[in-house]
């Protein structure tokens, strides 16, 4: 398509170059090459203009381009008009309705005559597939299962009983959602007595979950991730927890039993939340954070126990002293015992 077109697809406007060059794709500054457009939103990575090899590119409003023979696009988020191109060159890949000959479907089921069911897919009794879903190969939908419309779910995935997925959820491959909660209880002889694990998971609209995530049912009531929610692979979601609206959470994050997190709240790497923890809403959590108490709407925390970021790298800086301290008290106690032996010889 045409610059000026892209540039009106993208939330962007030509700003140097020919609007009516030809652009038919994007890459990274360091990929691109003639005919697709790049981006830059980061000016540590700005040296690599000089040597890129694409034909346009995305800047902020304030961002100089010295470079001549690039056609420059001025955005007031780069990378998010980047990523709209990225959809734009990448559409959804189509597929044709159908069921394999190899799926097993219970006769109870309920299937949309425009899903797609792939081989050794198994749908249970009862079960919903909403319109154009597509089941890839190997996937479980166990009993009472609704998949809600345009929804994908991955080779590999198992969806337990009552499970409920709302349209435009992704799930990747290998996540299991639904499985039982961990509960126990001791009885008089101080042995594990299972808890029956009665509840749903309900998975909202425009859901992504990342492979090899799990997210546990209720033992009563409900597990739920709200609309937009974004979970990245090897994520433990456990029973009866809530996930708000846009919250991101990253690989091997940890969610503990009853935790809620809120609407558009930030875990990153190897996060821990305690159980019956409530995280407010915009709150960001850094990498490896563990999380024993509530924490306030819009708190930036790290560490374990996790407190105020500027805090944290205030007390890390006088840890690293630490190691001179033994030393300095030694020469304070030698220095200490020569006033006192000089005073008792006066």
């Amino acid at each position: 398509m045409k610059l000026s077109e892209l540039a009106a697809q993208t939330g962007a406007r030509c700003a140097l170059g020919d609007a009516d060059i030809e652009i038919e794709g994007a890459a990274g500054l360091e990929q691109a090459g003639l005919g697709q457009v790049a981006f830059l939103s980061n000016p540590r990575y700005a040296s690599r203009v000089e040597t890129t090899g694409a034909s346009a590119i995305y800047v902020g409003e304030d961002v100089e381009v010295a470079r001549a023979d690039i056609a420059v696009l001025r955005a007031k988020d780069p990378y998010l008009a980047f990523t709209r191109a990225l959809i734009l060159f990448n559409p959804r890949k189509a597929f044709a309705p159908g069921v394999h000959p190899s799926a097993v479907i219970d006769p109870t089921a309920s299937i949309s005559d425009s899903a797609f069911i792939a081989a050794h897919v198994v749908v249970d009794r009862h079960a919903k597939i909403g319109e154009r879903v597509q089941l890839h190969a190997n996937v479980t939908i166990a009993d009472n299962v609704t998949v809600g419309d345009d929804s994908v779910v991955h080779s590999g995935v198992a969806i337990r009983e009552n499970s409920l997925l709302g349209s435009r959820v992704i799930v990747h491959n290998n996540a299991v959602i639904g499985s039982d909660g961990f509960g126990f209880a001791k009885d008089e002889e101080r042995r594990w007595l299972k808890i029956p694990q009665t509840g749903r998971v309900v998975i909202e609209d425009d859901v992504e979950i990342g492979a090899g995530t799990t997210i546990d049912r209720a033992s009563t009531g409900e597990t739920r991730i709200k609309r937009g929610a974004k979970l990245d692979n090897l994520i433990q979601i456990g029973h009866s927890c809530a996930v708000g609206e846009d919250a991101l959470l990253c690989a091997q994050v940890g969610m503990a039993g009853s935790s809620r997190v809120g609407d558009r709240v930030i875990l990153t790497g190897q996060v821990g939340i305690g159980g019956h923890i409530t995280v407010g809403d915009d709150a960001i959590l850094y990498p490896q954070s563990g999380v024993p108490n509530d924490v306030a709407a819009g708190e930036v925390l790290v560490g374990t126990p996790a407190f105020e970021v500027s805090a944290f790298w205030r007390a890390i800086a006088v840890f690293k002293k630490l190691g001179d301290l033994p030393k300095r008290i030694r020469a304070l106690e030698k220095r200490l015992d020569e006033i006192e032996k000089s005073k008792s010889q006066e």
